[in-house]
C-alpha cells in the first residue's frame, strides 16, 4: 500500500508564491508518473502539471510559466513551486501518482485573496 501526503497549502495574497510537497510512504517500487491536480469549489477537478520518469514535465495552460513540478533524487517526494499566485488558483491540490497502480493523497488548500 501506497500513502500520499500533501502539505504546503495556505493563505496567500495575489502575486505570491506557496511551495507544496507530497511526500510517498509505504510499498513503493518507483513510479511512471507524478503529477499535481486541483479541484475549485462547483468546478471539476483539473490536471495542474504532471512530471514522468524521464523527467519531462507538462502543464496546464492555466498555470503555464507560473508553477513548476519537481521531484527529489529519490522520487518519493515531489513539488509544486507555484508563483505569481492569482484568485483563480485558489483550489484544493490533490498530489498523485501512477506505478501504474494509481494513487491520490487527500489534498491541501490553497486560498489565494486578492
Amino acid at each position: 500500500q501506497v500513502q500520499l501526503v500533501e502539505s504546503g497549502g495556505g493563505l496567500v495574497q495575489a502575486g505570491g508564491s506557496l511551495r507544496l510537497s507530497c511526500v510517498a510512504s509505504g510499498r513503493i517500487t518507483s513510479f511512471s508518473v507524478m503529477a499535481w491536480h486541483r479541484q475549485a469549489p462547483g468546478k471539476e477537478r483539473e490536471l495542474v502539471a504532471t512530471l514522468v520518469a524521464n523527467g519531462a514535465a507538462n502543464y496546464g495552460d492555466s498555470v503555464k510559466d507560473r508553477f513548476r513540478i519537481s521531484r527529489n533524487k529519490a522520487g518519493n517526494t515531489w513539488y509544486l513551486q507555484m508563483d505569481s499566485l492569482k484568485p483563480e488558483d485558489t483550489a484544493v491540490y490533490y498530489c498523485n501518482a501512477r506505478s501504474p497502480l494509481e494513487f491520490w493523497g487527500r489534498g491541501t488548500q490553497v486560498t489565494v485573496s486578492s
